[in-house]
């Protein structure tokens, strides 16, 4: 028989902690004023949030001072799928939740910054790995350095004669 303290890869809520936390609510405030009400095992997903629920009142909830109300409320998804899928008995094909993953994902980059650094604040490592992946991902499709200063909007600060001198003197990489 398994230990209830057993991780599941995608969570960082112990099962313990998903069946004993499943009624009680917590309230989290984004930086802009937005106030969300969710299962505790959802916030558990968060190291950040674990580590402050001893420290605020029920009344007054937990700040989260660096996150908007848009991007918690993505961050907040993400984890109720992830503890919604640790928890269930009849578990889905782990393909699911990585197609889930990869769809969830697919937004503005923008919108994808802001879930990296969400992710960091909150510490919620799966987040963190799965949206840095994604930057990764883009600049593999990318390939060239001129495709890449276009795909992140980096201005190139070097001459033509600087880049030219630079690219002769490291030709291996280029190839």
């Amino acid at each position: 028989m398994s230990s209830s303290k057993e991780h599941h890869p995608e969570s960082l809520a112990t099962k313990e902690d998903l069946l004993d936390s499943s009624a009680k609510k917590i309230t989290l405030k984004s930086y802009d004023g937005e106030t969300f009400d969710i299962e505790e095992a959802v916030a558990l997903e968060s190291q950040t949030i674990k580590h402050l629920i001893d420290d605020v009142s029920d009344d007054t909830g937990i700040p989260i001072p660096n996150v908007t109300g848009k991007i918690l409320a993505k961050v907040i998804e993400y984890c109720k799928k992830h503890v919604e899928y640790a928890r269930s008995n009849e578990k889905p094909p782990e393909d699911e939740l990585k197609k889930w993953d990869a769809e969830f994902v697919q937004v503005d980059q923008e919108t994808l910054f802001d879930l990296i650094l969400a992710a960091n604040y909150l510490n919620i490592k799966s987040l963190l790995d799965l949206t840095c992946k994604s930057v990764a991902d883009m600049m593999l499709a990318a390939k060239t350095p001129e495709a890449i200063r276009e795909t992140f909007n980096i201005k190139n600060d070097y001459s033509p004669e600087e880049e030219q001198k630079i690219r002769s003197e490291n030709q291996w990489a280029f190839e």
